[in-house]
Formats: C-alpha cells, structure tokens, sequence
C-alpha cells in the first residue's frame, strides 16, 4: 500500500519535501542523501521488532534476526574504523555523548571541551544543557588565527585537571592533532573522547584523521558525511565497554531501533566500498573550491579555511545578518544554515555567520566546475538579498541547473 491511499496529508507533505530536495541544492553540512538501500532498511519490517538488550542477551524471544542485523552492523563499523568495541543503539549523536559522559565520568567530574560558538557543540558543555548541569566543564576556544592552539590546551589542562579532554565540532573546519590532545591527557592523567559526527564519513574515505586507535572514546552520528541514517554510535576501547554498553541500555535507552541499526549496517557496506574514499575526496575537494571562491569574493572565514566538508563564513562583514543571508537563499533554493562565529556579538537565532557544506551536493555527483556556480549564485544572493525578483531568477537557475543530478528516480508517495 502506499501511503497515498490511506493518509493523502501525509503522502502531500513528503512529496513536497522530496520535490524540495529535489529542485533545490542542500548545503546543510549535517545533511546528506542516503541510497535507495539505506532508505529502503530504514522503512523495513526490523521497525516491528522490540529488543532490549544486546545480540545473544534480549530480554525479549524472537530476536535471531535481529541478532544478525545488530552483529553485522557492529562488525562493519569496527573494520572501518578499527574500533576495539562498538555500540550501534544509540538514538543519536547528542544520546551518545550523554551516554559516553555516563560511561566515563562520575556527576561532578571536570571535562574540559570546546566552546560552542568557537565551533563545538552543545553536548559539549554549553550552559543550556542538562550535561552541563551534571558536570562541570571548561571551554576551550581558538586562537586569533582560528586554530585549537595546543599549549593553551595544556595550560587549560594543567590548571583545572580535567577527567576527561573532550574534542569534536559541529561547525570547526580545520584537522585536530589527536595525538598531540592524547599527550596532554596522559600529562594530567585525564581520558580522552572525540566527537566525530560531521566528520566520520571522511575519516571512514581515509580523508582525514582517525582518532579511534588513540583516544578512550569516540561518538559519532551515521548521518552527516558518514551517508547513513540518522542515528548515533559510541567506539571505545575494550576496557569501557562493559560500562558504555550499560550506559546505553538499561542506563538511557529501552528497546533500540532496530530498522535504524539494519540501515546502519546497509551504510557501513557502502563505506568499506572502494568508491567510497573517491566521494570523501571529492567532498572536500569541493569544499577547498567553495573556500577559493568565497576567499576571491573577500568573505571573511573563520578558522583561515577549511580541512574538511565545511566552511564557516561571516557574513556581516558584507552588510548582511545570517539569519538574513539562510532566508535570501533559502528563496533562491540553496539551503544553508545561520551559524554563530567565533566570539559573536549577535544572537544564536540572528548570528553573524552561515555554515555551509559539501556532503550532500557531492552525493548528487556535483564536483567543482559546479562549485564556481554555486559559489556565484550565494554571493548573488546574498549581494541581492533584498531583491525578491532576483532572488527568484536564482532560484529558476537553481532548479535547472539540479534537474541535470537526479535524486531518487521513481520515488513517490
């Protein structure tokens, strides 16, 4: 049955949005396109299949199968990533943060993790969160040139003796020295955790730096540049994983998605593909275009540029908020997202940046003659932001230029 048959209101929406993505250019650096096979997994009948447990120990009968799909999910993620341990069930990558700070830590315990605006996330000690409730973090930010400056992370260290040296982002666009942060911790005697969300999928294409061999801990989500579904995922090493096992489940989470984790695993095989590290190099690739092109247009990045799938930009320097640049572009069908910059003096939800990526455009097979039109269609509408006649010629251009990169071909609803 299809959905149009039975929920007419569901079935418009979803053709809606899939037309949306369609007809437009995502640029959401956390957001990709999954295949036809990880779609397919996700809406499979795993979804029917309640499994509270691990493979081999449920506390539910009737669970051989799944057992089968959670076990092949595991192995697959532990060869890509060379992970001692894997736990495919958390929810998400924000679940898996929770539950490694669980794992690790006593209430109370010092964790010394990046400040948000400076590129890190909200799991990662702001003051909004329940986390930051729990324990007591330190942020650290970027130095004048944009980069973690490795010796004020020492200083940082040495004076508040940390339990635990947290590193990740969620919009920093430069390589982290892993085993340079590894150093510091073993020097206080504090653990380590990486936070590889946005950047699994190029670490998995042998594109950047696999922290996994070096720190104690490592979370990411499946979705992002990794090309699966949306989900998240704790690594560690054997002697934490009796604990992050019981952080997950009973200690957070009931009955684990298991239709989730059978498109986990479709994506691993995707990613153990030769033709995988070809896409992680043309994500970033496109990304270097996209900073050469921005930088000859005398917008101002942050961090100096990019190592990765991102870039940063502020956008104030050119007269426009970035609540005002994501609505122009958003009209002329390329979606980015507001972003906070380093030290910002506006508001989260008026800041003076946009984020801005590569992930999905390259899935759609975009390389980087398409980046230099991309890369002329944001400033003009940026430059035009108030000119709802040009932004409409944008985005005519738009929908034209994305009709040549199909996306799921006789999908409907």
């Amino acid at each position: 049955m299809k959905i149009r048959s039975y929920d007419i209101g569901i079935a418009d929406a979803l053709e809606c949005e899939l037309n949306r993505q369609r007809t437009g250019l995502e640029m959401i650096p956390s957001e990709n396109f999954v295949s036809d096979a990880v779609l397919e997994a996700l809406g499979s009948v795993a979804t029917n299949k309640y499994s509270e447990g691990y493979p081999g120990k449920r506390y539910y009968g009737g669970c051989e199968f799944i057992d089968e799909i959670e076990s092949l999910a595991i192995e697959r993620a532990k060869q890509i990533f060379g992970a001692e341990h894997v736990n495919v069930q958390p929810l998400s990558g924000a679940p898996a943060n929770i539950a490694a700070y669980e794992a690790l830590l006593e209430h109370g315990d010092t964790i010394l993790g990046m400040d948000l605006s400076h590129g890190g996330h909200l799991t990662h000690g702001h003051p909004v969160t329940q986390s930051s409730k729990i324990y007591n973090f330190v942020r650290y930010k970027t130095n004048t040139e944009g980069l973690i400056d490795l010796e004020n992370l020492r200083a940082m260290a040495l004076e508040h003796k940390p339990k635990l040296i947290l590193v990740g982002y969620s919009a920093y666009s430069r390589e982290i020295d892993y085993a340079g942060v590894k150093k510091i911790a073993d020097e206080v005697g504090a653990l380590t955790m990486a936070d590889i969300a946005h950047i699994a999928g190029l670490i998995a294409g042998g594109q950047m730096d696999n922290p996994v061999p070096i720190f104690d801990l490592v979370t990411t989500t499946t979705h992002k540049t990794l090309r699966g579904p949306r989900g998240g995922m704790i690594m560690c090493k054997q002697e934490f994983a009796k604990a992050v096992d019981k952080a997950v489940f009973p200690g957070l989470q009931g009955g684990p998605h298991e239709n989730v984790i059978a498109a986990k695993a479709v994506a691993f095989k995707e990613a153990l593909e030769p033709s995988f590290k070809e896409y992680a190099r043309q994500i970033k690739a496109n990304a270097k275009i996209l900073e050469e092109e921005f930088r000859n247009r005398e917008y101002k990045l942050m961090f100096g540029g990019t190592d990765n799938h991102l870039l940063l930009i502020d956008v104030a320097s050119k007269g426009v908020t970035g609540a005002e640049a994501e609505a122009a572009l958003d009209k002329a069908g390329i979606t980015v997202n507001k972003n906070m910059i380093p030290d910002d003096p506006r508001k989260p939800m008026d800041p003076s940046g946009i984020r801005l990526g590569t992930p999905a455009l390259t899935t759609r097979g975009m390389k980087e003659n398409e980046m230099k039109t991309i890369a002329d269609w944001i400033d003009d509408a940026i430059t035009n932001h108030t000119n709802e006649t040009m932004l409409s010629v944008i985005r005519g251009r738009v929908k034209e230029f994305a009709s040549n990169f199909p996306l799921y071909e006789g999908l409907e609803y």
